[in-house]
């Protein structure tokens, strides 16, 4: 590998995208990553190629910008799939988007899950209204639901999910656990005790200690808040099992070989970084990993010069012109000497006679008249110059080329086992399906040698 390369090793392997998107097999697809590194638009953009490609796709956000929505010409995303205009439905294939509404979602499971005077009393209870909108976790878990919900309904070939903008992207692999962890716990036991013992006998022995607990929480939680907390632990009895229950099925849907997880990450070091983070977790828990996708690689079209090659050319070049202005400014020197004329004789009202044509009008500061300075080419010092700021300028992008490089090395190196394709920078932001097309091009291209 030279220092000049901009592709990856042939030993590395490389994840083929298009062999992923168009295996039948493949039925759900989660982009993760860090911040800021892109995993929307990859979503996107490997759901329109999905989709252009035969399959029948719906494309999930976790993420509350409304990038997704914008750049497939829908006007907003909600908690029901919209199907995307414009896409070349020609091979059978169609897009739907949506982005989760965790409270919607939450809504849905108690309207599904209980009656209609138990689920209208879950509703409107205002500790279920702050559980639902805000709650610790509850994003998360309701991604997993809604995941589980749209898989169990069998109506969309692929499905592709784009997780929140964080380290916390994992979170919702960690979404049954906690939910366990906070359904088994000792405070919501306690709370559920009176609606389990039976008899007026167990009751009254669960009595004593039940007054001393509330009273102590009622201090610290407020009385209001306690009976709403209890009111909505009653209601939900019958319910908690359920939500263990769906929220391991999924956990199982996202470890079975059907599901593909991509990592996104930037060229950087701090994103690669969360990358490892990424691929490690994966690997512990013990969930199918498709690859890497490193995103907005730069590139270009010379780099067979070097940057060590491009700026000793330019320093070159601004030696020579130097040197040169110096040899001319002494040649005109001795060329033209100074004539006595008296300063009488060389000037008129409306500018410097023109000794040589015996003309007089108005000069510039060459000699020449603003008129015939327009039509002058650049000189050959003006050309140098320009040529050097150039080599410049390349020896600076094949100087953040070779940093991209070491960090993406240092990756392979530690995961030499994980499939990467780079994705080449485009020149702008994505804002509408041609872009979306032409990030899911460089993703099956694999290719970063390209200008941008």
């Amino acid at each position: 590998m030279t220092a000049d390369t901009t592709t990856l090793d042939a030993s590395a392997p490389r994840l083929e995208v298009d062999a992923l998107i168009d295996d039948p097999h493949t039925r759900i697809v989660v982009c993760c990553g860090s911040g800021g590194v892109g995993k929307t638009t990859t979503a996107a953009a490997l759901g329109v190629r999905a989709a252009e490609r035969g399959r029948r796709v719906v494309v999930l956000t976790i993420d509350p910008a409304r990038r997704l929505a914008q750049s497939m010409g829908i006007s907003e995303l909600d908690n029901v799939p919209r199907q995307v205009k414009d896409v070349d439905e020609s091979a059978g294939g169609e897009l739907h988007a949506m982005m989760l509404d965790m409270k919607r979602t939450f809504d849905e499971i108690v309207e599904g899950h209980a009656d209609a005077d138990r689920s209208r009393a879950i509703l409107e209870n205002p500790f279920y209204q702050s559980l639902s909108a805000g709650f610790a976790g509850t994003q998360e878990y309701m991604a997993m639901e809604k995941l589980g919900q749209l898989r169990a309904n069998d109506e969309w070939d692929l499905i592709v999910v784009d997780t929140p903008p964080s380290r916390s992207a994992l979170d919702f692999l960690d979404a049954p656990k906690r939910l366990g962890s906070f359904l088994d716990g000792k405070f919501i036991r306690v709370l559920m005790a009176p609606a389990k013992v039976g008899g007026r006998a167990g009751m009254k022995f669960l009595n004593v200690g039940m007054s001393m607990m509330t009273g102590t929480l009622s201090k610290l939680m407020g009385g209001q808040l306690l009976r709403d907390v209890q009111t909505f632990v009653a209601a939900m009895d019958t319910m908690f099992g359920g939500f263990r229950t769906r929220a391991d099925a999924t956990y199982r849907l996202l470890q079975a070989p059907g599901t593909a997880f991509l990592v996104v990450a930037a060229p950087e070091r701090d994103a690669l970084r969360e990358a490892a983070y990424f691929v490690e977790r994966l690997a512990a828990e013990q969930m199918p990993l498709a690859g890497l996708v490193l995103n907005r690689v730069h590139g270009s079209g010379a780099s067979q010069l070097s940057a060590e090659r491009a700026l000793a050319a330019a320093e070159a070049l601004t030696d020579q012109r130097a040197e040169d202005t110096h040899a001319d400014g002494a040649d005109t020197a001795d060329a033209h000497p100074v004539h006595a004329v008296p300063a009488e004789n060389n000037l008129e009202a409306d500018g410097i006679v023109d000794l040589d044509a015996g003309k007089a009008g108005p000069r510039t500061a060459g000699g020449l008249s603003p008129a015939t300075a327009e039509h002058v080419t650049p000189t050959s010092a003006s050309a140098a110059q320009l040529a050097a700021g150039l080599l410049r300028l390349h020896a600076e992008r094949m100087q953040v080329l070779a940093r991209e490089r070491r960090t993406r090395d240092r990756f392979t190196a530690l995961h030499p086992e994980v499939p990467v394709t780079e994705v080449a920078a485009l020149p702008g932001d994505v804002h509408d399906l041609a872009g979306l097309r032409a990030i899911g091009d460089r993703l099956a291209q694999n290719l970063t040698d390209t200008d941008d």
